[in-house]
């Protein structure tokens, strides 16, 4: 396992726009730095307990299915191919949202996140299970992501008006550098790599 590569593609998914972190921004400019804790505090809980489910039914699914591992690391490649698509032609990704930032709120948001869950179900066929499967290891890592992503729902805090400034000034460059980032994770986790070598 590429232990690099899977750290620097967890901090990619979770700290790159999408609805939490847009709406994290935007509680921070509308209601401040308290109400954007709770809303932090929300998404995190949230995102621990989806990684928890999808550990365990991804390692249910491949004991039953060993095939499935090879379809799911398909089913992400596709998802991140999408996402690098949509962040290459993304035109204005920070329009503001008057949203109120509660720990509910926070909780809700990140429940029916696309990307949070794709990202989920994804990561660990992916990148976990080709070589680590036992329950005790699947929770470690689920510590790890949830930490990650925590780390980047709090960074959209502190640095939410230099990210923002900074965004909206290099938009294009950053897009285009983004999605080649995605487009490059994409080939990596659907394996076809493994078939050039």
């Amino acid at each position: 396992m590429n232990l690099s590569f899977f750290l620097f593609y967890c901090l990619l998914m979770t700290i790159t726009p999408g609805p939490n972190n847009i709406m994290i921004l935007s509680t921070v400019h509308n209601h401040g730095i308290q109400k954007a804790l709770q809303f932090c505090y929300g998404s995190t809980v949230a995102f621990g307990m989806i990684l928890t489910l999808s550990a365990l039914l991804n390692s249910m699914l491949a004991k039953i299915l060993p095939s499935i591992i090879f379809v799911m690391q398909w089913i992400g490649s596709i998802y991140i191919l999408y996402l690098a698509y949509q962040v290459a032609r993304m035109d204005n990704a920070f329009t503001s949202k008057n949203e109120f930032g509660s720990f509910k709120a926070g909780f809700f948001v990140q429940v029916v996140n696309p990307k949070g869950i794709l990202f989920c179900i994804t990561i660990f066929p992916s990148f976990i299970m080709p070589y680590y499967t036992s329950y005790d290891t699947l929770m470690f890592f689920v510590c790890i992501i949830t930490a990650i992503g925590a780390f980047s729902f709090f960074s959209w805090i502190v640095f939410g008006n230099l990210i923002t400034r900074f965004l909206h000034h290099y938009k294009k460059s950053i897009n285009f550098i983004m999605a080649l980032f995605l487009l490059y994770t994409a080939i990596i986790i659907s394996g076809i790599l493994d078939y050039i070598e």
